[in-house]
């Protein structure tokens, strides 16, 4: 890696957040299976969309289809996910993208790396708080059902610990917000940080 040298480029990503109009940021969505992360990720995608603003949404289930199909869901492959999916938002960040991240991540070491790794007030927490009885009423796909039987090892929240977010910069319980009214919360904080215009 001694041979191997940052290139800085003419055009910086102040520049390309004046020209988007908005300030570059990754608001990362930690929660349990089917507390409603990438849900309310993409309607704020949507309403953001809607206000003109330049965003991109990585999920969970999408990145594992190709930047990380090689990897299973060991402790170690998990963490590799996680830290891949930092260093794409972070280059998105570069590009003056609004960065939405959708991952249960449930270690808060995992989170901290990834917000050190990114520029000062570039990372922003939300934590999806909703209940785990919440998540397993929702269980479509009976996920939760097969890791209490010990049909899928290592679940977060069963089988796997998930570490809540003690300082998130913001918590949305979807079991007692609607998805509107978690978006209205979002786009409100977004405004108040001065990432879009109010």
């Amino acid at each position: 890696m001694s041979n191997i040298v940052w290139q800085q480029h003419q055009v910086s990503r102040a520049d390309r957040e004046a020209q988007k109009q908005q300030q570059a940021v990754v608001l990362w969505f930690t929660g349990l299976s089917g507390a409603g992360k990438s849900t309310v990720a993409g309607a704020l995608e949507q309403a953001l969309l809607a206000q003109g603003a330049h965003t991109y949404l990585l999920d969970g289930d999408n990145v594992r289809h190709g930047l990380c199909a090689d990897l299973g869901f060991s402790e170690a492959d998990r963490s590799e996910n996680l830290r891949r999916v930092g260093a794409v938002a972070g280059l998105m960040v570069d590009a003056g993208l609004i960065v939405l991240s959708a991952f249960i991540s449930p270690l808060q070491s995992q989170r901290d790396a990834i917000r050190q790794a990114l520029p000062e007030g570039k990372f922003i927490e939300v934590y999806v708080a909703t209940s785990l009885e919440e998540c397993e009423k929702r269980d479509v796909k009976g996920l939760y059902q097969k890791a209490r039987r010990g049909e899928i090892k290592n679940f977060t929240g069963i089988s796997d610990p998930y570490e809540a977010p003690e300082q998130a910069d913001i918590v949305l319980d979807t079991g007692l917000l609607s998805l509107d009214e978690s978006v209205q919360q979002l786009l409100q904080l977004l405004r108040e940080r001065g990432i879009i215009r109010a």
